[in-house]
């Protein structure tokens, strides 16, 4: 395949930066203090629910809206406020360098809503590399919300950009949205820069795959560099 022909769907919390640091701790609490304010619980129950619907549904988000009626702008702009955040962001210049050096369009594929992910492009000033910005407002089918790692929404992403999957490369941290993008045909490239012993979007107490010791079938490389992908991309995926 010719390189200039491939899409490049980067993550943006601990894929480009180390949002472990500059946003995840900040967000935590806030969604702790929504759940118990807009639903009246106690700091355990808050805490106890978003477990719940992180293990059920792969975001809290989800089982608020689904569950109980909450409206996704609401909440999502509530607990991306983060004060300071600018000045907490950081990332590798290296990195950076490796994604301008790419062939293909390269787009940021996030969970998170859109006025959060151009804050931290801006803060880390690399918004001028990317074509577009892909948030969770984006991530819509059918009136529900479908985010990473729903493969319905990368099909429909692909189709949106009139791609086939096999043409594109998942730049992500967590290893279930890599399955998901295995599983449509993309190509995956696990980013271990910032891997965590604790990752602080997680509630306590529940595993998270990206820190299993090997790596998986379903992922094409892993990286603690992007600029390894300037060296050997990934190969084209075949149709499943």
């Amino acid at each position: 395949m010719d390189r200039s022909k491939r899409i490049w769907l980067f993550d943006l919390d601990d894929t480009l930066h180390d949002a472990a640091n500059a946003s995840m701790p900040g967000i935590h609490v806030a969604m702790g203090e929504y759940m118990q304010r807009e639903l009246r619980l106690s700091a355990d129950e808050a805490h106890a629910l978003r477990r719940r619907y992180w293990q059920r549904y792969g975001a809290t988000l989800l089982g608020l809206v689904r569950h109980h009626g909450v409206k996704a702008a609401h909440f999502l702009h509530d607990t991306h406020r983060l004060p300071g955040l600018e000045a907490r962001v950081s990332g590798h210049r290296h990195d950076f360098a490796a994604i301008e050096r790419l062939r293909g369009r390269k787009l940021i594929l996030t969970n998170a809503p859109r006025a959060y992910a151009l804050r931290v492009l801006g803060a880390l000033r690399i918004e001028h590399l990317f074509d577009a910005v892909i948030s969770i407002e984006d991530m819509v089918m059918f009136g529900h919300l479908r985010p990473k790692p729903d493969a319905r929404m990368l099909r429909a992403l692909c189709a949106r950009l009139r791609v086939h999957p096999s043409r594109c490369v998942l730049v992500e941290d967590t290893l279930v949205h890599q399955k998901a993008a295995r599983a449509v045909g993309m190509g995956t490239v696990w980013m271990l820069r910032y891997a965590q012993r604790r990752d602080s979007r997680v509630p306590r107490g529940v595993v998270r795959l990206a820190h299993a010791p090997r790596r998986p079938a379903f992922v094409d490389r892993a990286v603690r560099q992007l600029r390894r992908l300037t060296c050997a991309p990934c190969p084209p995926r075949r149709t499943p």
